[in-house]
């Protein structure tokens, strides 16, 4: 079994962070009682740069990492966290005094793989993986392993290192976004989309090197050909879909506000 990851280990704290904080009692009950609160988001995630600032009144906190964020929340130094919904789901899970705000209704997302502009043959390779892996059960299994299962008991469900013959393949990530990238205790980075990854360059026979970097630098460390493709839990957006070429979704999430229980 693979140990739990730092990630989880970070969260596990809150409650520590949170005894320490005098918080102010705020009621938050809706989506519409975050006007004129102070909302801390990733940089330049969707809950950044489209549910946060379109706010009324709202200060905006960003954070390079989403559990910095939730920490913040915890100690009493922000109202809200807008995330996506399965990294919410993870550290909530980790830390009662924190919960998801019910009924939020915010549109559905889909994640998607990017490219650089052009790069025709290795999207069209992406695409042939994901068409198959939809197809043939293994999407399904990934799910299963990754969405449905506990951070602490998906050991069984993470391959080992992709290894081929034919060169490397470099993936751009930000692993601070579990369950679809994250670190372990022994620094190897995992999650859903690292098995996608493992998956398409197995099917060009290359070996699979991981980039971490944050996540507002992903397309550009694309752009610069520092890495091949990204995938990171990213939203397909009209801005983006200028810089990059996505592939066919991979995934539909939404966004989702995580509050102090009470």
């Amino acid at each position: 079994m693979k140990k739990i990851s730092l990630f989880l280990a970070m969260v596990m704290l809150l409650c520590c962070f949170a005894s320490c904080g005098t918080a102010e009692q705020v009621k938050i009950d809706s989506v519409d009682d975050l006007v004129g609160k102070t909302i801390g988001v990733q940089l330049g995630t969707t809950g950044d740069i489209v549910i946060a600032s379109e706010i009324e009144g709202a200060t905006v906190n960003r954070y390079s990492k989403a559990i910095d964020a939730a920490i913040a929340l915890a100690d009493g130094k922000i109202d809200a966290v807008i995330v996506d919904l399965e990294p919410a789901k993870n550290i909530v899970a980790a830390n009662p005094k924190l919960k998801i705000l019910e009924n939020t209704d915010y549109e559905p997302e889909d994640y998607a793989i990017a490219v650089k502009k052009g790069n025709t043959e290795l999207l069209g390779l992406i695409d042939v993986v994901l068409t198959e892996i939809k197809a043939d059960g293994t999407y399904d299994n990934l799910v299963k392993g990754f969405i449905d299962t506990p951070q602490d008991e998906r050991g069984d469900y993470i391959t080992g290192e992709q290894v081929g013959t034919e060169g490397t393949l470099t993936v751009g990530t930000n692993a601070e976004f579990p369950p679809f990238e994250y670190t372990l205790d022994d620094g190897s980075i995992v999650g859903f989309d690292i098995e996608i990854a493992k998956l398409i360059a197995k099917k060009a026979n290359k070996t699979l090197v991981v980039k971490n970097t944050l996540f507002d630098s992903l397309l550009m460390e694309l752009d610069s050909g520092s890495v091949d493709f990204v995938i990171a839990g990213m939203t397909v957006d009209e801005e983006r879909s200028a810089q990059v070429d996505f592939s066919q979704s991979y995934y539909t999430s939404e966004q989702a506000v995580i509050i102090r229980a009470e």
